[in-house]
């Protein structure tokens, strides 16, 4: 499925830095092969490499992964709701309030890998079930226009941010 990025109209500016990162092309294809760069990082962590935290108010890494998760599952449930049409104002959400939340760290590694994997053939199915149509929908998140289509790329830009910072402040 080879979706072009979204205008800047279809989503709030703060995404713009992770749909940016988003090369252009089958945005399917390109979470496929995310998932699959994810899993490899994650097999070459020992448990104690994924409780590192770059700064004292910082996230481990395992929360990190926790966290790359949980916005995957509020994106695509926002990208079904605007893809089947529901134009209810969706809340944002508060980040910081979902790690405090958790017990990630407690988690085996192995564990938040599959938690991963899980999550995105979850987006992955939803993806394949939508219609041309279904993308340029519009609804409302966090009080700003978004589309399914930017929702899609908010999904890969996110991740790509996330190992981003992996791979330069914590490996």
């Amino acid at each position: 499925m080879t979706l072009a990025k979204p205008e800047q109209t279809e989503y709030n500016a703060f995404y713009a830095g992770y749909i940016a990162q988003v090369p252009e092309g089958d945005v399917t294809a390109h979470l496929k092969e995310q998932l699959q760069k994810t899993a490899g990082l994650v097999a070459g962590l020992t448990e104690e490499q994924a409780l590192h935290r770059y700064a004292e108010d910082k996230w481990s890494i395992k929360e990190v992964l926790g966290h790359i998760a949980d916005t995957e599952r509020v994106m695509s449930y926002r990208l079904l709701r605007v893809a089947r049409g529901d134009t209810t104002p969706l809340p944002g959400f508060d980040q910081d309030l979902f790690i405090r939340g958790t017990a990630f760290d407690e988690w085996p590694l192995q564990r938040l890998a599959d938690e991963l994997a899980v999550v995105r053939q979850a987006t992955l199915s939803l993806f394949a079930g939508l219609s041309p149509a279904d993308w340029l929908r519009e609804g409302s998140a966090s009080g700003y226009p978004i589309t399914a289509r930017a929702l899609a790329y908010i999904i890969a830009g996110h991740e790509l941010h996330h190992l981003r910072i992996i791979q330069e402040r914590y490996i």
